[in-house]
């Protein structure tokens, strides 16, 4: 089946605030690259939070969006709407099938494997939207990771106990969608994902946030693969980090392909 081309595009009628950049847009979906720091929604946890994805893209293209899955906080990247509640659920049903495609680039602590499996149980934790009261079930859920280092390097910096300080480029595909599961899932295995405050090394963090100037959670859905929802094409939805973590690379000499 061929896939349909997606041409980046940005897309804004308020000049005064920066535009979400849409990376593929029709009547039916839209797709956005999500920037780091930014809530999709409102949530229990965020209540003073008053911008979101949801609003600021409302707001640029003129009409009403649905989510159609979850992208953390921190985390940017690729994030699918629908354009009405039917769209949201036939996206939203791909999802849940397993049958989505998901690309993550993180930069990470260590050398891990030059490439695995991270076949870990992880307990349910509740979304950001989830009222705290709600009761939910902590057993552990199946949940697996494949990874592969695209590069490394070693720093000649004692930011921890060693005289030198390695990090690594990780391309992963979440096979499961546990909630943090990229992120617990790198800590399992004692790689954890810079700048991730929950999970991760605070000396590293630390390291990088006031020596390399770079104060974000090194974490990015770079692509997207799913089904149109009206067409039923198979469509390939890419975005490159930008900002903090693209000038990263750079000066590690490190590319994104």
């Amino acid at each position: 089946m061929p896939e349909i081309p997606v041409d980046r595009k940005t897309l804004s009628d308020k000049p005064s605030e920066a535009p979400l950049t849409i990376l593929y847009r029709d009547e039916h979906i839209v797709v956005i690259d999500k920037p780091h720091d930014l809530l999709v929604h409102r949530s229990e946890i965020d209540r003073h939070e008053t911008r979101f994805a949801i609003q600021i893209l409302r707001d640029q293209i003129g009409q009403r969006v649905w989510p159609a899955h979850r992208l953390d906080r921190a985390t940017s990247g690729v994030l699918l709407f629908g354009l009405n509640p039917e769209m949201m659920r036939c996206l939203g049903q791909q999802f849940e099938a397993g049958t989505v495609e998901k690309r993550y680039l993180a930069v990470v602590r260590g050398h891990p494997p030059a490439s695995g499996e991270i076949d870990h149980p992880l307990s349910r934790q509740r979304d950001d939207y989830e009222f705290q009261g709600e009761r939910s079930s902590q057993e552990a859920q199946p949940a697996l990771t494949q990874f592969h280092t695209l590069a490394q390097i070693e720093l000649p910096v004692a930011v921890d106990r060693y005289p030198s300080s390695r990090y690594a480029l990780v391309e992963l595909t979440p096979v499961t969608g546990r909630r943090h599961q990229i992120r617990r899932h790198l800590k399992h295995i004692a790689h954890p994902i810079i700048g991730d405050t929950t999970y991760g090394k605070g000396k590293h963090n630390r390291y990088f946030w006031e020596t390399l100037h770079c104060r974000r959670l090194l974490l990015a859905c770079t692509q997207m693969r799913f089904k149109h929802p009206v067409s039923n094409q198979l469509m390939t939805v890419d975005a490159q980090p930008s900002g903090d973590f693209a000038e990263l690379l750079k000066r590690f000499g490190w590319s994104s392909a």
